[in-house]
């Protein structure tokens, strides 16, 4: 089969730094997926892997967004048959979905948006959770028309995660959503994912927040630069608000400043469920599910950005290259092998 894959970590202008290859077609058992991929798109976590792990000259695939056609199933599937029209995010530990057929594991599988095509839906899964699990599984965050309402701050909301963020805030809860973007098409981008505010993070966040939420805030999704913003962070905070991040801070946080509000530092980490294989490793399937439904329903809306043709090695490096240049707005999306 065809992929693009790496054997060194090595800088993206470098054209060995992606290669296009064959490899051989993988073999279907347990309750994996075999899937023809369709569209892929990229995300942060594809440059830093491709970065910090050097496969020493072996074909390492990277790549975990994807929406595809189910075409093989192991024997102890139950959730999908051939013909499928799938999306997933994959797991952290397995091969990635730059290549022309992928196994995965049916209960990190969800059912593609029937009103979207294949690059539309690739665009959606690790963003999709990320914001799912941060936002009503780590911070608790209530669903629905609920009796207490505040305000959810997204720092960073203009990338992948972030648009979803907000977009899940605004839809299915009802607390403010207040957002942080540095450019003037980053910030038009989170107002049209339907935040209420959108406030630059780059001069005094605490200043700018609480000149749209006085009272402060009940939650922060902090999504990028978390330690440069943390004292900040914890300012705006309301007493026992939650802090939840996805981001690796490059200096340790002063978690000390947290204890006279009583605050709550959670993680996600969206590979956590697959790489672990906890008991509620299906809560992925059941996400991607609804969040399919909405989609269809006209609640969710695809993030997509751009395409950047098809799936080969050049065009990946051309996305990689954007990624690492911090200046994405939404996602970058890749659509079939030629």
């Amino acid at each position: 089969m065809k992929a693009v894959a790496y054997r060194h970590s090595l800088p993206i202008d470098d054209p060995q730094s992606l290669l296009d290859v064959e490899l051989p077609d993988p073999v279907v058992q347990g309750r994996d997926l075999l899937v023809k991929v369709e569209a892929v798109s990229v995300n942060p976590v594809d440059t830093k892997i491709r970065k910090r792990v050097d496969p020493e000259g072996a074909d390492k695939v990277l790549g975990w967004d994807a929406a595809g056609t189910v075409v093989a199933v192991g024997a102890d599937v139950t959730l999908f048959k051939p013909g499928d029209a799938v999306y997933y995010a994959g797991a952290i530990d397995r091969s990635g979905s730059n290549a022309a057929l992928q196994l995965v594991d049916e209960r990190i599988v969800g059912r593609k948006p029937a009103t979207l095509d294949f690059a539309q839906s690739s665009a959606l899964p690790l963003t999709t959770i990320t914001a799912w699990e941060l936002l009503f599984d780590r911070l608790g965050v209530l669903r629905g028309s609920t009796p207490r309402s505040g305000v959810v701050l997204v720092v960073g909301a203009a990338g992948g995660v972030g648009s979803m963020a907000i977009q899940l805030a605004r839809r299915l809860t009802n607390f403010i959503v207040v957002a942080t973007a540095s450019r003037d098409d980053s910030r038009a981008w989170a107002s049209d994912m339907g935040a209420h505010h959108v406030v630059d993070h780059r001069a005094d966040l605490a200043a700018a927040v609480k000149a749209v939420a006085p009272q402060g805030v009940d939650y922060v999704l902090s999504l990028t630069h978390t330690e440069q913003h943390f004292p900040a962070l914890v300012e705006l905070l309301k007493p026992q608000g939650k802090l939840g991040l996805i981001d690796d801070p490059a200096t340790p946080l002063d978690i000390g400043l947290m204890k006279s509000k009583s605050l709550s530092l959670h993680w996600e980490f969206m590979y956590t469920r697959s790489l672990h294989h906890t008991e509620d490793m299906q809560a992925q399937h059941r996400i991607l599910n609804e969040a399919s439904d909405l989609v269809d329903a006209g609640v969710l809306r695809t993030t997509l950005r751009e395409n950047l043709g098809a799936i080969n090695a050049a065009n990946l490096r051309r996305a990689h290259a954007q990624l690492e240049s911090a200046t994405t707005i939404g996602k970058l999306v890749l659509g079939g092998f030629e």
